[in-house]
């Protein structure tokens, strides 16, 4: 018997982005405090953590635009397009504010009151950065091609921005864009000292837009999740394998173009990854519905937000980083590894059920500034000397 997919939200998206938050947790703490010694490439344990690890950011960027795509293209409104429409208003603030928050984290307050000093680290792009502006791009994306008859054209730019992102990031990536102030340089070079750049980065995003797109589109199909969880498979298998392929051509023809595509072969690698990824959770979409997982993967942000105080010390530099960094055996990082999700997550839900009270104080707050400062500028205008001629 077919099913038709609700239209309601997708739980398994909620899921996902649980599983790869906690995944995100555990991999910043061991990356982070796990002591070099250790870090062996040949040990077989080790090896298969770091290759998990690396499917992390990949799952984010991808379910990221998979989601903000979905609903944008769910929530039509013939009266609220373009600028109007309900998803666009709320992407743009959405994308400044991940931006803004991400420049934030990076901040140390006892730096920025030292005189004449100015924290590097403020400067560097990690994911927030480029997750925040990706969601600028799909919007952009979405302003030149929301018309009706252009629907189709929005879904091959971003396979093509996929496309572009990946199978060239060989030749673009050793760019340094010197000729670029450092902040925005560093949105497309990592030679500062920024952790993600914006390519190839995006190109999950537009992979997940695309996903989302087709998605929506083949809504009302029968055997819709069969049909996705089989075709995800087997292009999954087939961008996991092809790189070797690849490289045989290459190799053989002598062509060095590709031979750079397939010697940066990891992109395209988690490309499979992610479509297995999708797959799994789309499969064990009745089995795995904890409510407590959704409501870790609808608050992805905050969990992000209290990881990075905890662990990095933004703010104030007093975090585990400091004292631990590459410090720990494996039996510690993995122990300590389990007791920090647990706290974060911890933290997390005391912040949520929280929030309203604390949402309430910082508007009471912001009233009373923007008080303050109308009776300022109110005094300053009425103390203005009048001009006597």
């Amino acid at each position: 018997m077919s099913m038709k997919p609700t239209t309601s939200r997708l739980i398994f998206i909620d899921i996902i982005r649980a599983f790869a938050i906690c995944m995100m947790l555990e991999g910043h703490f061991i990356d982070g405090l796990l002591a070099d010694v250790y870090r062996d490439e040949s040990n077989a344990f080790f090896a298969t953590w770091h290759y998990i690890r690396g499917m992390t950011a990949p799952v984010f960027f991808t379910v990221s635009g998979f989601i903000f795509t979905y609903l944008l293209i769910k929530e039509q409104n013939p009266a609220k397009m373009g600028w109007n429409h309900v998803r666009v208003q709320k992407g743009v603030r959405r994308g400044i504010n991940l931006i803004i928050i991400a420049y934030l984290l990076r901040a140390n307050i006892f730096n920025l009151l030292t005189p004449g000093y100015f924290d590097m680290n403020v400067r560097q792009v990690d994911v927030l950065h480029c997750i925040g502006l990706s969601l600028l791009f799909l919007i952009a994306f979405y302003l030149m091609t929301y018309r009706r008859k252009s629907r189709l054209r929005m879904s091959l730019i971003l396979l093509g921005s996929t496309f572009v992102a990946f199978f060239f990031e060989p030749i673009y990536s050793h760019l340094t864009y010197e000729y670029l102030p450092m902040a925005i340089a560093n949105y497309f070079t990592k030679v500062n000292g920024s952790v993600f750049t914006i390519f190839p980065w995006f190109g999950y995003a537009s992979l997940g837009g695309f996903m989302g797109f087709l998605f929506y589109k083949n809504r009302e199909k029968p055997h819709l999740y069969r049909n996705t969880i089989l075709w995800y498979l087997i292009l999954g298998v087939i961008f996991l394998t092809f790189p070797y392929w690849l490289g045989k051509i290459a190799d053989s023809q002598q062509l060095y173009s590709l031979q750079l595509i397939a010697h940066g072969d990891y992109l395209i690698k988690r490309i499979g990854n992610v479509l297995l990824f999708f797959a799994l959770f789309m499969f064990l979409r009745r089995v795995i519905t904890s409510v407590t997982l959704q409501k870790i993967g609808q608050n992805t942000l905050s969990v992000y937000i209290i990881h990075y105080i905890l662990l990095y010390g933004s703010f104030t530099g007093f975090g585990l980083y400091r004292y631990f960094h590459h410090q720990l055996s494996p039996w510690q990082a993995v122990i300590g590894a389990i007791l920090f999700i647990g706290v974060t997550l911890l933290i997390t839900f005391l912040y949520i059920s929280k929030e309203a009270l604390i949402d309430a104080q910082i508007d009471r707050g912001k009233a009373k500034l923007y008080s303050f400062l109308r009776r300022m500028a109110s005094y300053f205008v009425k103390q203005k000397p009048k001009n006597n001629d």
